[in-house]
């Protein structure tokens, strides 16, 4: 009998990317969901308690993976209500109903839960700390799994790129018609594939190796270095010119604070699994090819 697998925000990047990790699965069954109904995909609003317990127990799945987030940094400063609603009081919900049905949830979060001012990789041992309220609606996110889930994994991930709109491909369009792009050199990290994360993912779930984790691709690199290094293999002539945060903030006055420093460590996934992650220019490349 299959495994059945709930996908939150399926239609997203990272939704898209569990769909082909578990493609040739074929002791698995996924029941994708998302906001809108489309082929293929059942609507769930994860903020409705009683949408969610319905859905849950009716699928009754081995697992929930939730992709849904509200990840709009600057949109979530502007309406901080509806970020909670989507990133705190949805894994609230996925978290009783699991419990519930007896479903295991992979729950996703990021690195704005930490100040971003540190000088090493945050492990899953530091304290976060967030500063913006993206940061601090995920965290509060993180915390209502821990308090209502039983089996539960969470993983936090950063610079995240897959099948839809991301940064590489913002940054692949501005170079069809400018001769030069300015980005910004003081935010360091690492550059995630969403196939790595997916991964990342079928490493857990099927293991009682609960808790937290970290998920990113090996490396770090500025936004800058990043976007050098995808017209290096796009093969762009676009220069790009390295600007500081601040001087970025002068052009977008209405842009919310940035981690300065969001390098995390998978401590926890070398440390339980042995697992070693993609790194970033590889994972790149293969994005690109």
């Amino acid at each position: 009998m299959k495994k059945v697998i709930l996908v939150t925000g399926a239609n997203g990047q990272l939704g898209r990317a569990v769909n082909v990790k578990f493609a040739d699965n074929s002791e698995v069954e996924l029941y994708n969901t998302d906001v809108f109904e489309a082929e293929g995909i059942h609507a769930l609003d994860i903020t409705d308690i009683d949408d969610v317990m319905e859905t849950v127990g009716r699928v009754k799945p081995y697992a929930v993976i939730n992709c849904a987030a509200a990840t709009n940094v600057d949109g979530c400063e502007k309406d901080i209500d509806t970020a909670y609603k989507i990133n705190a009081i949805g894994p609230r919900n996925l978290s009783i109903a699991s419990k519930e049905f007896g479903a295991k949830l992979v729950h996703i979060s990021t690195d704005y839960v930490f100040p971003g001012d540190g000088t090493k990789p945050y492990t899953e041992f530091d304290e976060p700390a967030p500063k913006s309220a993206y940061g601090k609606t995920k965290l509060e996110g993180e915390k209502f799994v821990e308090r209502f889930a039983e089996r539960y994994f969470i993983i936090r991930t950063a610079w995240l790129y897959g099948d839809g709109k991301n940064f590489v491909k913002t940054m692949l369009k501005l170079s069809e018609n400018h001769d030069e792009v300015s980005v910004v050199c003081d935010q360091i990290g690492s550059p995630t594939s969403t196939k790595v994360l997916a991964d990342i993912i079928d490493n857990l779930i099927w293991t009682d190796n609960y808790g937290l984790y970290h998920g990113t691709c090996e490396g770090v690199c500025s936004w800058a270095d990043f976007t050098e290094e995808i017209f290096r293999l796009a093969g762009k002539g676009t220069k790009v010119n390295h600007i500081t945060s601040a001087q970025y903030s002068e052009m977008n006055p209405a842009a919310a604070d940035r981690p300065a420093y969001s390098v995390l460590d998978n401590y926890m996934l070398k440390l339980t699994a042995g697992y070693v992650a993609q790194d970033w220019k590889d994972a790149i490349r293969e994005y690109l090819e």
